[in-house]
């Protein structure tokens, strides 16, 4: 389970990843509760979400052509010095008591514009720490570790937001960077890409055009986007399950994060213990329709502590997807291209969620949050329906896919037979 950590690089990323990311998931919680201790309005805390993750799906294919031209380690720690300096300001315009609620989107935005550097980077960065052979291992112990953060850094955000307010969370969250960056420094990873061909407009071209023609991949993203724009922004919801309807407050909102997070750390280390891809596109459609059932249960629950243990299956199968849907991607992508790839990965996964976000916000203004999650939680089953009816299909062509890489360098699909390369 823990085999990626033999690697001395991915043992600085991990830890150096484990203390930033419990600052992260503080300051998401203290941010989303900041904006409802102003406003009380669900709508701004739709337009807050929409405005940290629309930057993503525009300008995300450009972060990955940047990824695919330029060293990796040093796109992210610019990525993460720049994360680390909107944290503090954050941090000093909240604790001056001067903060305003246009403060806090320009800012979300800012972020924004810097996660779409920064994933597409970091997620092809992994590969070059551990080699191809430990990559499925790596990307789930980093997902346990992102969501092992999740867990933490909520519960603390829900303390100390109620004992001492929110720009403490903002301050920790900027501190903590320092991990990250100082284990990035400390990297020696050798440079093995290939200066790309063409101009930037024809990189980014390429990256999509691969996607494009590669069923395994293009039906994986299809269904990843679906539901990150259908039900991923339940999360944006939660301040208000937590007031209004379960009556827990700021600590009850930490609880409530954290019961995802244990969740989808379960989810993560489940997919950690396996080898190999066999039977992942199964897990993908699995998991999806599991997460709309657990969503559906979640909306209807009134009682706070039936919530939390329904929050828990959420968690994991959100995060079984998404996991297993970034495995096979990247297993089915050439080093050449990743970092293009991952950038629409990075649109589909979180450039999708703030238009989620902003029709999140507006229909439970109108009907209702529990109303918008349970249709969220139907949406998700339908989507994992229509995934497993062209499965069969997709299996054929992934294999295919596999075999050529093992057999050639360059792009893969290109030597597939046409059923191959067209299958649906």
């Amino acid at each position: 389970m823990l085999r990626s950590l033999r690697h001395r690089n991915f043992q600085l990323f991990f830890t150096g990843q484990l203390i930033s990311l419990v600052g992260t998931w503080m300051q998401n919680v203290a941010q989303a509760w900041l904006v409802y201790r102003m406003t009380g309005s669900a709508v701004l805390l739709g337009a807050i979400g929409f405005a940290n993750q629309i930057p993503v799906f525009l300008i995300a294919p450009i972060g990955g052509a940047v990824a695919d031209r330029y060293n990796r380690k040093y796109v992210v720690i610019a990525t993460q010095t720049a994360s680390m300096l909107l944290a503090f300001i954050l941090a000093w315009l909240t604790l001056a008591g001067v903060v305003q609620v246009w403060h806090v989107g320009i800012l979300a935005a800012a972020l924004g514009v810097v996660n779409a550097f920064d994933i597409p980077a970091r997620q092809a960065f992994i590969v070059e720490m551990v080699g191809r052979e430990d990559l499925p291992n790596a990307i789930a112990l980093n997902s346990s570790m992102f969501n092992g953060a999740r867990i933490v850094g909520p519960a603390v955000a829900g303390i100390l937001v109620a004992a001492i307010g929110e720009g403490w969370c903002f301050l920790a969250n900027a501190i903590s960077y320092i991990a990250v960056i100082v284990g990035l420094f400390l990297m020696r990873v050798p440079r093995s890409l290939q200066k790309p061909v063409g101009s930037a407009i024809e990189r980014i071209r390429e990256g999509f055009q691969f996607v494009g023609r590669t069923a395994p991949i293009r039906s994986i993203l299809l269904l990843l986007g679906a539901v990150s724009l259908l039900g991923m922004p339940y999360s944006v919801l939660m301040p208000i399950f937590a007031d209004r309807i379960l009556h827990g407050g700021a600590s009850g909102l930490g609880v409530l994060m954290g019961a995802a997070g244990v969740g989808a750390c379960a989810g993560a280390l489940t997919l950690a213990a396996r080898t190999g891809i066999k039977g992942l596109g199964t897990w993908v459609m699995l998991s999806c329709g599991g997460f709309g059932l657990s969503l559906m249960l979640f909306s209807m629950s009134r009682i706070f502590w039936l919530s939390v243990v329904c929050l828990v299956p959420v968690g994991y199968s959100m995060m079984v997807q998404m996991a297993s849907s970034n495995t096979l991607i990247q297993t089915f992508s050439p080093d050449y291209i990743r970092g293009r790839v991952m950038a629409v990965y990075s649109m589909m996964f979180m450039g999708m969620a703030p238009m989620g976000s902003l029709l999140a916000g507006s229909l439970a203004h109108r009907f209702g949050a529990a109303e918008v999650v349970f249709a969220s939680g139907v949406a998700c089953i339908i989507a994992a329906a229509a995934f497993g009816r062209g499965l069969p299909k997709l299996r054929i062509a992934a294999r295919q896919l596999i075999i050529s890489q093992q057999m050639v360098g360059g792009d893969p699909v290109q030597e597939m037979t046409p059923t191959g390369a067209e299958s649906d």
